[in-house]
């Protein structure tokens, strides 16, 4: 039986529904009133649910937290400074992916049995399709700053919440992720939260442009503010691009700002300065800048914090190859397969094939088919209407297919999908409709499926666990990546995980040569995963930011060197040729270029079948 305040709230909200044309008036701010419009006509939920959000699984939420990694490096500092100011007054911070799953969670250890209760906690989701208006979902639907205060909230089980939140966009304009502080008490004004609000606002664009400084090493960065005194310590506006003035990012405000005075976004930094005015503006303080009236600042010239021999940073040619040619199918509505040995970048190059495709303004949505139990693979990808099965919400929820929807859904490890499913599968590809589980129509959903696997799955056709009609279906746009060890930009791929490893712990990683031979004549059975673990490793232990052969982890300090098929490019080789032209072939001058003994020099040249000019013959 619902309590009086419940009562009282669901009558509110079906009364404003039935009579908001009529009323002069809405209780609630317009975006809130239309989200509830949303909740109850388009999701079909019930005010009157007591029921808290859907939580993630264990083994969901480490891979939703492992997918958005970098940012939470990122934002773990900011998120921290925000809970330190907030905490006093019993609020907790959240910090959603994009998907409004809950990523990262502070909160004081006396309240933290309440808020669980009330829903605010590591792993719930906060979908406007599933939970409703709340704060997350209202910031997901509306791209800007939200305070949803207690009776704002759509279902019954919130209205007793108070959630401020704003949006984390990345250098490309779309939202990263969402930071909520929320309260499980406050006063009934909903201007009671307007400091709350700035904190939060101010906090996330603190994470914003830390995002973007990151993406931007290598490119030029202006950074630029109303007063010339901010320009430095907190830019408002901030702009990056190549050394052939091509804009590569833009911070939101620099976005709008651009948008509003040009009306269209630039391509070019030509488009805002000419290169005289840029090279005023390239003074170690903040000048007014010409094109922008009102506003002062200053341009950074291209950051490298890799070491001066990371000559490769391009990527590797075969998968800009793929890239390419995946983007002109994927536009054409083919479903794609990508293979690969696990951890050699898939759900990476999926990511970037969705940025480069025409629906990279959609969601992109990811499903690890083997990290979940088969029983809940089917619930997760398709839904289920309510009360299709014993335990299930009573409103339904939404699968991952429908929030996919305008956008692309990636599937990994489909080798491990259950035979059934594979069969729904098939038939969403070739209609393109849902079913949710115990529903009783059909629903059209526009999406781009790609699927990634390590298995053979002609093999698993053959052995009767792979659809043989799924698999023609995938097989015809597969992309083979090239595992780590084969790789061409593997000595660029070493620096740069390196310099955002280092970045992390503040400080310059330097690899002495020894420590770098071995990283490059490893197998790498894991591939990128494991580089970047073995050099967040490094960077830990070693002392004063140099990383010796005795920083590495025991396995590759025994690691027997990668042979060489004749003509095959090996990044190690490749090294052990440079050093040698570059010395005319003297060893005792090489080796000691390369920090190695002229024994060890002379090892891996018979190892890489390397002729040196006194040994012909």
């Amino acid at each position: 039986m619902l309590a009086a305040n419940s009562r009282a709230h669901v009558d509110c909200v079906s009364r404003v529904l039935k009579n908001a044309d009529r009323l002069p008036q809405a209780p609630v701010p317009p975006l809130i009133l239309d989200s509830w419009r949303r909740s109850m006509e388009l999701y079909r939920l019930d005010p009157a649910s007591q029921q808290g959000p859907r939580v993630l699984s264990p083994s969901l939420l480490n891979e939703c937290r492992e997918r958005a990694e970098l940012f939470l490096r990122i934002a773990s500092d900011a998120v921290a400074r925000l809970h330190e100011r907030v905490r006093g007054a019993d609020y907790c911070v959240l910090l959603t992916d994009a998907q409004g799953r809950t990523i990262d969670y502070r909160v004081e250890s006396a309240i933290r049995k309440d808020c669980r209760k009330a829903g605010l906690d590591l792993g719930t989701c906060w979908s406007e399709g599933v939970e409703g208006t709340c704060g997350v979902a209202a910031v997901l639907t509306s791209r800007a700053p939200v305070t949803v205060h207690k009776r704002d909230h759509f279902r019954a089980a919130f209205i007793g919440l108070t959630c401020t939140a704003a949006p984390v966009f990345d250098p490309q304009g779309e939202v990263l992720g969402v930071l909520d502080v929320s309260a499980l008490q406050s006063p009934d004004d909903r201007r009671s939260q307007h400091l709350i609000r700035q904190l939060v606002e101010q906090t996330a664009r603190e994470i914003e442009n830390a995002v973007f400084m990151h993406s931007a090493q290598g490119h030029w960065v202006m950074r630029a503010h109303g007063t010339p005194g901010y320009v430095e310590s907190q830019p408002d506006y901030l702009l990056a691009w190549d050394t052939d003035g091509r804009l590569q990012a833009l911070n939101s405000l620099a976005r709008e700002h651009l948008a509003q005075r040009l009306g269209r976004l630039p391509a070019h930094i030509g488009e805002l300065f000419d290169p005289e005015q840029l090279r005023r503006v390239s003074a170690s303080s903040a000048q007014r800048l010409p094109g922008l009236a009102g506003l002062y600042g200053r341009v950074s010239p291209p950051q490298r914090r890799t070491p001066a021999r990371a000559v490769q940073q391009g990527q590797d040619a075969r998968i800009e190859q793929h890239l390419q040619l995946a983007t002109r199918v994927k536009d054409c509505g083919l479903a794609i397969l990508v293979l690969g040995e696990t951890g050699a970048g898939k759900e990476v190059f999926a990511r970037q094939l969705h940025r480069l495709s025409r629906r990279h303004e959609g969601p992109f949505v990811a499903l690890n088919c083997a990290a979940i139990p088969e029983s809940l693979i089917e619930s997760e990808l398709f839904g289920y209407a309510a009360g299709a099965f014993t335990g299930a919400s009573s409103k339904g929820m939404q699968g991952l297919l429908q929030q996919a929807d305008g956008g692309t859904l990636f599937l990994d490890e489909i080798g491990d999908m259950p035979l059934t499913l594979q069969t729904r599968l098939l038939r969403v590809l070739a209609d393109g409709e849902v079913a949710p589980l115990g529903a009783a129509r059909r629903e059209h959903v526009d999406i781009q499926v790609i699927c990634a696997t390590h298995r053979d799955l002609a093999a698993r056709v053959e052995q009767g666990q792979f659809r043989e009609d799924l698999y023609f279906r995938l097989a015809n746009a597969s992309f083979a990546l090239p595992p780590l060890r084969e790789r061409e930009d593997l000595l660029g791929l070493i620096h740069q995980m390196l310099s955002e490893e280092a970045a992390n712990c503040s400080t310059d990683a330097v690899l002495a040569n020894d420590a770098l031979q071995a990283l490059l004549e490893y197998r790498w059975p894991g591939n990128l995963r494991q580089l970047r673990q073995v050099l967040r490793y490094a960077c830990a232990v070693s002392e004063g930011g140099h990383i010796r052969m005795k920083d590495l982890p025991q396995a590759l300090q025994h690691e027997p060197p990668v042979a060489d098929a004749p003509g095959v490019s090996c990044p190690a080789r490749q090294l052990l040729l440079d050093a040698l032209i570059r010395h005319r072939w003297k060893p005792a001058e090489a080796a000691r270029a390369l920090g190695i003994s002229r024994a060890t020099l002379y090892r891996r040249v018979h190892e890489h079948r390397i002729e040196m000019p006194r040994m012909k013959g």
